[in-house]
């Protein structure tokens, strides 16, 4: 395949990672009902900058339209047998309130939904390419497709985030979607590369990273468990510096759980090393994981400052690319680890 295909795929999944740290920024600055309405920002393509652009009646007009598509996402829930789901969301005082106008809330969401629309549009320009260009291979065409049909799907479920005010097992949903979309933005990136540079692996070695993987998105979705417990703290006007102290077992398991994920991936560094195996990703994925101490400790003992939670959420999901993008490499042997 072309360099410049594999260039563009690049940049891609560079603007998908800016999604999700966008979303980061949107979530912990509090600014994810910044724009009541969706896709639109207050009914304009570019938001308003003062109150005084909006009407008087403002809240009531787009707490009417949020609570019509409300309606239809309980109907939709209704529709798959999640009834008491859909009767919890619909009996939630809070889905009926809406927020003050605050300008820089409303253009961080914007920007966060600016950065989404020029990602969409990549993708849809990956898949056009794929069918003009690669359209034999079937596996690039379902991968490109699968993509686009899931950013759609991102942004569906990021009008439902903004309909039921920010529910939030609705934004752990978007979250993993958000990682299906990076495994498969790298799977493409796979197939435009060249395969070479592939090194023999022992397969206790690859299982063991495969699992690190795994352990890797566990890991991320229970930080987002955390999250939530945290909306939940910001909700009853709890203060930042108090979070802590007011979480529950859910955030030390996620942070003594950490301490796993180092030593596995510790072990693969150390076996990548002695049997000279050249897998020479496994340098930057430790690098990585220690970052994520490093801001972890800033979560516990620094009152949880609002611009290292982006960096945290970028940490983890370049962990989990790289682990991926690592795959390529692999040269299964039948050697044991053990001599």
């Amino acid at each position: 395949m072309s360099r410049l295909f594999l260039r563009f795929s690049w940049v891609t999944l560079v603007f998908i990672f800016l999604v999700v740290i966008a979303g980061s920024v949107v979530r912990s600055t509090g600014s994810g009902m910044g724009c009541p309405d969706w896709p639109k920002c207050f009914d304009q393509i570019i938001p308003p900058t003062d109150i005084s652009e909006l009407p008087p009646n403002y809240k009531e007009i787009y707490l009417d339209k949020r609570i019509k598509k409300l309606h239809k996402f309980t109907g939709i829930l209704s529709a798959i047998g999640l009834n008491d789901v859909a009767q919890e969301i619909a009996a939630d005082e809070s889905m009926y309130k809406e927020e003050d106008f605050n300008w820089k809330r409303t253009w961080t969401e914007y920007g966060n939904r600016l950065v989404g629309f020029i990602a969409g549009n990549l993708v849809l320009i990956t898949l056009i390419w794929v069918l003009v260009k690669y359209r034999r291979n079937r596996l690039l065409v379902g991968l490109s497709f699968l993509n686009l049909v899931l950013m759609a799907f991102e942004g569906w479920l990021g009008s439902i985030v903004v309909a039921t005010n920010l529910l939030p097992w609705i934004l752990t949903l978007h979250m993993l979607f958000a990682l299906i979309i990076i495994w498969i933005q790298i799977k493409i990136i796979h197939l435009a590369e060249v395969k070479n540079n592939r090194v023999k692996i022992p397969r206790l070695f690859v299982n063991l990273f495969y699992l690190a993987i795994f352990f890797t998105i566990a890991q991320i979705l229970m930080g987002v468990q955390v999250r939530q417990a945290i909306d939940f703290l910001v909700a009853e006007n709890v203060d930042r510096g108090k979070w802590i102290g007011n979480l529950d077992t859910d955030f030390y398991f996620h942070r003594s759980f950490s301490w796993f994920i180092l030593a596995l991936n510790g072990w693969l560094f150390w076996k990548n090393k002695s049997l000279h195996i050249g897998l020479s990703t496994l340098k930057y994925i430790i690098a990585i994981i220690l970052i994520e101490f490093v801001t972890g400790v800033l979560f516990s003992y620094a009152g949880m400052p609002a611009f290292i939670q982006p960096l945290h959420l970028l940490m983890a999901c370049l962990l989990l690319g790289i682990q991926i993008y690592s795959v390529k490499y692999f040269k299964f042997t039948r050697e044991s680890l053990i001599r």
